[in-house]
């Protein structure tokens, strides 16, 4: 199966899901198992040729001119990671389908799941580190989604929230730590990168790089002191727990650190700040696990405690430290995973998780009480479970460790106390819970799930049994395998033997086992007196609060600014605004002084200069008239406009002349809309009260004006004068026709040679659009209007249009004429886009030009004739332009070029004859429809507005 496969089918999937019934919960597991069966039957037939280490990688060119590309990469650890990410998932779908119960949207659960399933093989499979943080930030967001599920609980709210606020956060300093690594490596390839390390270590950014790239992998990972987020997202449902703290979310941290390990470890910096956070986790998640009351919050702090410790491995920059956090991070999941589902069987069945009310459950459901004590010991590093080989070889790893004596004595010392702890902790699920005396006050009377619920646990149980009892038959080769990237390559020597002989790993662990059992003991006394209630120590330590505080703080600290530094006055935001980027202009010409280059003049003419005069008079005048006469100052501003694109026509740009003449048509019309929202103007006598009061004000308002106009005036004629700078007409000049197919550079630099940044402007004209009817559509017409049917609509129009308008109804010959005019500008329309890649038009002018058609419809008909007549959707043609756009470009990466390369056919037709068609055609009717789409949305929006304000007894007057 292709990478790119591999990848993108869960989010296929995902989309699939979230239309099927909410309630079809079969059919929604079955589809979820059987994309999660497929990825992991995808991968494992890539196992061979990992096995053989071979690094696979599939390559799209995105951006060649950036030097970014779509890369998927593929080697050992990726795969074991992918493997686990899949594998668990199938579990985590079958065990879904018998706890969500029949109220619960399933179709939202398992679109839910799949997005976070591609998004996180996308974090493993990413050969780009940029792209990492792009599927990066996606599970912080379908996690965010997925422990919000039931987002009618508060604590699923807040603990969704402090999740996404502090993994998205940490996402924010990665992005600028890979960004830093890309630089200094030379490249963003994950695998130039990997072979960069010498260089990366040498380099003065070294520090920054690590600090940066640390905070985006300890804040996922819920390492200290990012760890507090991590219990309160335990209000999830348990197979979303399950599945995102065992194999998938918390485990993409620990996966950055190993994946970036043959970069950035082996220095003092990387063991202090990676050490130090892994060892007080893993000290702390512990302490904190065995005074937890709810089973959830148990899991929560024992996976912070693992967490932890793989941190700590990767923190001690050894490659035989390297293949234990390996080693571990598949341990894990297995043990971890079960254990989650086994709680989750537990509250399903007896309504509960409070371990004050649980006890004597081994009665009343036996198998699952097996399971559950079997992955608990496997938790604890029992002997003969796949957790006690990877604990010993981090006992292992603590005592062969070289560094200060302090370290020395102080490490195999926490890492036993550790050890005690994971024994409490694990004792207090896997006997607290089941022996006793039967619970009396649950919900529930305690019963076994159905079979297949604990299907899942039984598979995920034998894998620890079975790694346990057959270390190197059963994981020996996958070790191998995942763990030869991590170390650059060449494995360490170690051994998965059962036994080393009686050594100081053995001692710690019978140390540790003994201890941790006479601690049970001891706790569970202390606790039955009433004593031990909450932790000693760090009973006053609460992250949520920390975090809802300094949440809080920074909230109340916008607003004060908000307040201080704003205003509800548009013209005081606009006068800062001003302000603020003529001072940044000024500074920046201080530190590199504009020059005055060499470049010969163009001859002033006298008619160009009698035509700015025309236009700088009429600009003059529009400011003085905006105090008196509203509409005559706004004619002024259109004269002014008009003088522009006779400016562009003179100086031989035709293309922005007659998208300029178009938009001033179009913004006319929008601000005679908009004049009718405005206060009344001031009469004379009252303008005379004022003068004196708003002398200042305009005064500064016009200095303020001359120096922001002088200042771009001075930018332009350097910019334009300068002769060192190397000009890039001439390399469009000379592409246009041969790179893009056409002769129109203008045209084709906006369809081929910058169709992102295009594709970018229109989605932000559509936004903005859709951004305007929101805010007005308050004002829409009347439920009754658009009830009925259009021609019975434009009916009702006709027959009370005279008595509702009568200065309407003396202007039936220029309606008739602009009626009769709509036709024609259409077919001026389809004649500027289709001439567009040769001659002056394209898209944008041709939607502007058929928007100047309905504007004129408007005019003489108002919106309801021309919603009646027309029918618009103008938000439907925003959907289709955007996505005829974006189709276009994935069609080029379909065929294997970057994003948005231009293709032209060239075919004969019968009449026509030879006839040329770009692909870029396509892409510029998707220009075409989001221009029109998102100017009659706004037409409509303020036409609404202005009919609603004409009808108040109050309105000013134009």
């Amino acid at each position: 199966m292709p990478l790119w496969w591999i990848v993108l089918l869960p989010f296929a999937a995902s989309l699939l899901a979230a239309v099927l019934p909410t309630r079809a919960r079969n059919w929604e597991s079955l589809l979820a198992g059987g994309v999660a069966l497929a990825v992991a039957g995808g991968l494992a037939s890539l196992h061979p040729r990992i096995a053989g280490g071979e690094v696979l990688q599939d390559t799209i060119s995105w951006l060649p001119s950036l030097g970014v590309d779509l890369v998927l990469r593929i080697d050992g650890f990726a795969w074991m990671f992918g493997m686990l990410v899949s594998v668990i998932g199938a579990l985590v779908v079958l065990y879904a389908r018998y706890y969500l119960s029949a109220d619960d949207p399933a179709a939202r659960f398992y679109a839910l799941l799949l997005g976070f399933m591609g998004a996180m093989l996308g974090v493993v499979l990413s050969g780009n580190i940029v792209q990492l943080v792009v599927f990066w930030e996606l599970t912080s967001l379908f996690s965010f989604l997925l422990i919000g599920y039931w987002h009618d609980r508060k604590d699923a709210r807040r603990g969704a929230r402090m999740a996404f606020v502090v993994t998205a956060s940490g996402g924010l300093a990665l992005l600028a730590g890979v960004l830093l690594l890309g630089h200094v490596a030379g490249s963003y390839e994950l695998g130039a990168v990997l072979a960069a390390g010498d260089k990366v270590k040498a380099d003065p950014l070294y520090v920054p790089i690590v600090v940066l790239v640390l905070l985006g992998t300890l804040t996922k990972s819920a390492q200290f002191p990012f760890h507090f987020w991590l219990p309160h997202a335990m209000a999830a449902p348990t197979p979303v727990s399950a599945y995102l703290h065992s194999a998938t979310m918390v485990k993409a941290g620990v996966f950055l650190m190993a994946r970036l390990w043959p970069v950035l470890a082996g220095t003092d910096t990387w063991l202090l700040l990676v050490g130090g956070a892994g060892l007080l986790t893993l000290l702390l998640g512990a302490y904190l696990a065995i005074f937890q009351q709810d089973l959830k919050a148990v899991l929560a702090y024992s996976t912070i405690s693992h967490l932890g410790l793989i941190t700590l491995l990767l923190g001690l920059g050894s490659p035989l430290a390297a293949v234990a956090a390996v080693f571990h991070t598949m341990n894990h999941a297995t043990f971890k995973a079960s254990l989650f589902m086994a709680v989750g069987i537990i509250d399903h069945e007896t309504g509960t998780r409070d371990m004050r009310r649980l006890h004597g459950l081994y009665r009343y459901m036996p198998h699952t009480a097996r399971l559950a004590i079997i992955a608990s010991a496997a938790m604890a590093g029992v002997p003969l479970l796949n957790g006690f080989l990877s604990k010993e070889m981090f006992f292992a790893e603590t005592v062969l460790l070289q560094s200060s004596p302090v370290v020395q004595w102080l490490l195999p010392v926490a890492a036993t106390v550790y050890g005690v702890l994971a024994v409490v902790y694990s004792l207090r699920i896997g006997h607290h819970v089941f022996f006793g005396p039967p619970p009396g006050d649950t919900p529930r009377v305690a019963h076994e799930p159905v079979r297949w619920m604990r299907a899942p646990i039984e598979i995920l149980v034998l894998a620890c049994v079975v790694v346990g009892v057959l270390p190197e038959a059963a994981v020996g080769d996958l070790l191998a395998t995942a763990a030869a990237p991590v170390v650059g390559g060449t494995l360490p020597e170690y051994s998965l033997a059962l036994w080393h002989g009686f050594n100081a790993p053995m001692i710690m662990s019978l140390v540790a086992l003994a201890g941790g059992v006479a601690a049970y003991l001891v706790f569970a006394r202390l606790r039955s007196e009433g004593w031990l209630e909450r932790a000693p120590l760090l009973a006053r330590t609460d992250g949520r609060r920390a975090f809802e505080w300094l949440l809080a703080a920074g909230t109340d600290l916008a607003r004060r600014t908000v307040r201080r530094t704003s205003s509800r006055h548009l013209q005081r935001q606009l006068l800062w605004m001003v302000v603020a980027a003529g001072s940044t202009a000024l500074a920046a010409a201080i530190v590199v002084p504009l020059e005055w280059g060499s470049r010969p003049r163009v001859p002033v003419t006298i008619d160009f200069v009698l035509l700015w005069l025309v236009g700088g008079a009429a600009a003059i005048g529009a400011a003085w008239q905006a105090r008196f006469h509203r509409l005559y100052s706004l004619v002024l501003l259109g004269v002014t406009g008009v003088v522009l694109c006779v400016t562009f026509a003179w100086f031989s740009a035709p293309d922005l002349a007659l998208t300029q003449i178009a938009v001033e048509s179009v913004t006319l019309v929008f601000f005679l809309l908009g004049l009718r929202w405005l206060p009344k103007p001031l009469g004379s006598d009252e303008v005379e009260g004022v003068a004196w009061r708003s002398l200042w004000r305009r005064s500064r308002d016009l200095l303020l004006s001359v120096l922001a106009g002088a200042g771009l005036a001075a930018v332009s004629y350097a910019l334009l004068t300068r002769t060192g700078a190397q000009s890039i007409s001439p390399f469009y000049l000379a592409n246009a026709l041969p790179g893009g197919g056409g002769h129109n550079v203008v045209n084709v630099m906006l369809v081929d040679f910058r169709a992102f940044d295009t594709l970018g402007e229109i989605t932000v004209l559509g936004i903005v659009g859709l951004s305007v009817y929101a805010l007005l559509r308050r004002f829409r017409p009347p439920r009754e209007l658009t009830e009925v049917p259009p021609q019975q609509r434009l009916a009702q129009h006709q027959a009370t249009e005279e008595q509702e308008d009568p200065v309407r109804a003396s202007l039936v010959v220029p309606a008739v004429l602009a009626r009769l005019m709509l036709p024609v500008t259409l077919v001026v329309a389809a004649y500027l886009f289709l001439r567009g890649h040769n001659l002056p038009g394209g898209g944008f002018v041709a939607g502007l030009t058929v928007t100047i058609a309905f504007v004129a419809q408007y005019m003489v008909g108002g919106t309801r004739w021309l919603e009646a007549r027309l029918d618009v959707n103008p938000r439907a043609w925003i959907a289709l332009g955007l996505l005829g756009a974006l189709a276009t470009g994935l069609g080029s990466l379909a065929l294997g070029y970057p994003l948005l390369t231009t293709h032209t056919a060239h075919f004969a037709l019968p009449v026509l004859g030879e006839v040329h068609l770009p692909s870029a055609l396509f892409f510029d009717l998707g220009v075409f429809l989001v221009v029109l789409g998102s100017t009659m949305l706004l037409l409509t929006a303020l036409a609404h507005q202005s009919g609603r304000a004409r009808r108040r007894p109050s309105g000013g007057s134009a």
